[in-house]
């Protein structure tokens, strides 16, 4: 007789996506309502950009805590924890007057991010079995993509025809939701961890992170004096180094970069980390071009803006299917090269252009970049053992905002650029051509990555039947 499937195999990542729904969710609605904001507080739109690193930022800063916190407190502990510190967040974002004070309350919102979205990960990882991991991830990621199908048009209307505070008092149903179900299904489960909390790690690898992306976010911005900024990336850059060095003599790092020697782990990590960098900068890059460039409210821009997300959710439902036929290698290397073509597509957009045709193009590019991520998220934990899982899920999502962190800085940055070399007051719709081409070159540099992997890479996780070597032909 077969075995009855459990339903915490389905339970659970539903249970993990209402976290990531209400992540996504926030991270889209800000994009779209970025320059009502803005004009709300009298400042410059790329200024406001510093609501969004803010939070990438903390996020990259707390992140590490939360595998060793899981361990120590509970994962359901923990969990329900930050889901209840991101909703907090939320209501001070809502109320505040000025771009320090959105600052601050974006902060908050991603000591909370920090820890429900890794911990909810490590929760699937020890639940399903490594065989079911794909659709395990498929059934995590679909609510929560309704978060970046929602966020456009719901930011958009909000925007338009009402005030922007209201897109993060959505968080609080969501909140209570996600705290209630996470109480009566998830077991609180813990880790038996010897090692001593690795506090100067901690401080030095969080420190050196701020710093380098607190520097790198201000160059060219004019905010800064530039002697503040070199010191910030100087100083950034030796605290990296010197944590890099500790990682060398001590037995249990915060964040364990031994474990890029796991070569599906590896490639995941560093490649992930180019790809995400490109893909990081169109939530930000898009609803720009399509408001100050092509003069659209945000309404009308997020109902364009939609159709990526919603391309996303297609893929969830045939990402399985693909990777068990073709394998995890030739995926990631065929998908980056059609992936990094749909984002170069962008930078050919005009005023004139059809919106059927952006929409089509978008919903194109959403789907394949789906799959990329789909694949990244789940051969990263093909060969890594159940003990160390805690660990991974840290680096793992250490990497994965820290490169969503530098994608939004390089966009910024890019247009900057831009403008200077322009001589225009004001952004126009060709100003955003050139950072398109830009990020999409920047993806396609993952390949140096994938390219080693072996050709059965995975194939545990994602069920893809052994290939025997061919024999040899008399």
């Amino acid at each position: 007789m077969s075995e009855a499937p459990n339903p915490r195999r389905f339970l659970v990542p539903l249970i993990v996506a209402c976290a990531l729904f209400m992540e996504n969710l926030d991270s889209t609605v800000i994009a779209t309502s970025l320059p009502a904001i803005a004009r709300s507080f009298g400042e410059d739109p790329l200024r406001l950009n510093l609501a969004i690193t803010s939070y990438l930022l903390s996020l990259g800063i707390f992140i590490p805590l939360s595998g060793w916190m899981a361990d120590r407190f509970g994962a359901r502990t923990i969990f329900c924890s930050a889901i209840a510190v991101f909703t907090l967040g939320s209501v001070g974002c809502s109320a505040v007057n000025g771009l320090p004070e959105m600052v601050a309350a974006r902060i908050l919102q991603g000591i909370g991010g920090a820890m429900m979205v890794p911990v909810g990960r490590l929760v699937i990882l020890r639940t399903v079995p490594k065989a079911d991991l794909v659709n395990a991830m498929a059934w995590l990621t679909v609510p929560a993509l309704l978060g970046p199908v929602l966020g456009p048009p719901v930011g958009g209307f909000i925007s338009t025809f009402g005030s922007w505070r209201w897109i993060f008092l959505i968080n609080i149903p969501i909140g209570i939701l996600g705290i209630a179900l996470a109480i009566t299904f998830i077991e609180n489960t813990k880790e038996t961890r010897t090692e001593r909390f690795d506090a100067y790690g901690f401080v030095i690898v969080s420190l050196g992170v701020a710093a380098t992306m607190f520097g790198f976010e201000n160059v060219g911005r004019g905010i800064l004096p530039t002697p503040v900024i070199v010191s910030l990336l100087a100083v950034g850059i030796a605290l990296l180094a010197l944590y890099y060095r500790h990682t060398r003599v001590s037995a249990a790092p915060i964040i364990d970069l031994s474990l890029l020697r796991v070569q599906t782990f590896g490639a995941s990590i560093l490649g992930g980390f180019l790809f995400r960098m490109g893909i990081g900068a169109l939530p930000f890059l898009t609803p720009m071009m399509l408001q100050l460039g092509f003069g659209l409210t945000p309404f009308a821009s997020g109902m364009i803006t939609f159709a990526g997300a919603a391309g996303a959710m297609t893929m969830k439902f045939t990402a399985g299917p693909i990777i068990r036929h073709f394998g995890y290698r030739p995926v990631l290397l065929a998908n980056t090269f059609i992936c990094a073509f749909f984002m170069a597509l962008y930078g050919f957009f005009t005023a004139e252009t059809p919106h059927l045709l952006i929409i089509a193009i978008l919903l194109t590019g959403g789907f394949f970049r789906s799959l990329q991520f789909t694949s990244l998220n789940t051969i990263a934990f093909a060969d890594i053992p159940v003990p160390l899982m805690s660990r991974a899920t840290t680096l793992s999502a250490v990497g994965q905002q820290l490169s969503l962190s530098f994608g939004v800085g390089i966009g910024a940055l890019l247009l900057h650029m831009t403008l200077v070399m322009s001589g225009n007051a004001h952004l126009t719709a060709g100003d955003f051509s050139p950072a398109f081409f830009v990020i999409a070159a920047i993806s396609l540099g993952s390949l140096i990555f994938f390219w080693p992997l072996p050709r059965d890479a995975g194939d545990a996780v994602s069920g893809r039947p052994a290939v025997e070597p061919a024999r040899a032909q008399e």
